[in-house]
């Protein structure tokens, strides 16, 4: 009886032992981390521009897209055409290099890049605008969601949407969207869903549609000195 007894108590205190050790843990934990990124880029200076002077000037922000990236890593990435081929501007241009062929835009890094650059320049700080084509647009898009109060105004091409985000967007920000109907890599519904979502929250939106183009259209866009005379004149309160 005696012995019966003992191995129930070991077999009790065995089984209580698994479901102790069955438990689950929830532990609240803190680490800082710092993570740092090299980025290239070419800045665009306007002829008349003079560090010396008081004069303020804009500054747009351009994202290039995928196609841009070089297939060897060791290659250079060359400036847009429309900063080497003799066309004025009336701001300065800022263009980051997007290396990573499968990684997306890291828009806090730019962020960093962008504001290095304006308090080392002449930068009216209320003439901060921002553009993108392809993978550029999405991010685009992204630095008017998390940035709100930053940019005067912004160009979208090609780009993905995020839809359910748009009311994060300032209500003040004039919107230009442009896609090209034809467009098999990102469908055109991306932007016509966002800048429908846009409209019916009351934004100052518009979408230029190409009918007979596909997802090559920034050449069409970004050679239209009209975008650029828009983006001049644009300006925060």
């Amino acid at each position: 009886m005696n012995k019966t007894l003992k191995i129930l108590t070991l077999l009790f205190f065995t089984l209580q032992f698994i479901s102790c050790a069955a438990q689950n843990t929830l532990v609240a934990g803190e680490q800082e981390t710092v993570v740092t990124k090299k980025i290239n880029y070419y800045l665009y200076y306007p002829d008349e521009y003079d560090i010396a002077s008081k004069k303020k000037y804009g500054i747009l922000l351009f994202l290039h897209g995928a196609g841009s990236i070089p297939t060897d890593a060791t290659q250079e990435m060359l400036p847009p055409d429309a900063l080497t081929d003799g066309t004025a501007y009336p701001f300065l241009i800022l263009v980051p290099q997007l290396r990573e062929p499968n990684k997306m835009w890291n828009t806090t890094a730019v962020m960093q890049l962008l504001d290095t650059v304006i308090a080392q320049n002449n930068i009216d700080k209320k003439k901060v605008y921002l553009s993108g084509l392809s993978r550029g647009g999405a991010a685009a898009w992204d630095l008017a969601i998390e940035y709100p109060e930053k940019f005067a105004a912004l160009a979208v091409v090609c780009g993905m949407a995020p839809t359910p985000y748009a009311h994060w967007i300032a209500k003040s920000l004039p919107i230009k969207v442009f896609h090209g109907k034809k467009d098999k890599i990102i469908p055109y519904s991306e932007s016509e869903e966002m800048v429908n979502r846009l409209k019916t929250l009351g934004y100052n939106v518009t979408l230029t549609s190409y009918d007979h183009y596909g997802h090559a259209i920034w050449d069409v866009v970004y050679k239209n000195p009209a975008l650029f005379k828009w983006f001049e004149k644009q300006k925060k309160m």
